[in-house]
């Protein structure tokens, strides 16, 4: 399982529905045709691209499919991007004490209300 596999399979609108439609519990693949608004075929293909990235697990239960979240893949790219998050949220500190040392207050404008 590669972090490309599961960034390429959630980068599509359809998939990331089915995947929040998942995360709360198990789905038929019929719940997920009335979520997702696409007909059997089509959701069948999007969950194909989400077994195949480790996304979903499916079981049978007598003529029916049930697919629910597999969490792993999801918190391995979490893991990922945590460095990622920790450089903005740094950078967007930095910005704001810049921010605070260079802004200059403007006087002398006050709202038309005010003035009266």
């Amino acid at each position: 399982m590669t972090s490309t596999t599961v960034l390429e399979a959630i980068a599509e609108p359809t998939r990331r529905r089915i995947l929040d439609a998942v995360r709360v519990g198990e789905r038929s693949v019929g719940d997920l045709v009335e979520i997702v608004g696409m007909h059997q075929p089509g959701v069948s293909r999007h969950l194909k691209v989400l077994r195949d990235a480790g996304l979903v697990d499916v079981r049978r239960e007598a003529q029916r499919r049930l697919y629910r979240l597999r969490p792993g893949p999801l918190m391995e790219l979490d893991e990922w991007l945590e460095p990622y998050r920790l450089e903005w949220s740094n950078r967007l500190d930095a910005l704001e004490r810049h921010l605070e040392r260079t802004a200059t207050p403007i006087t002398g404008t006050r709202p038309a209300e005010e003035r009266s």
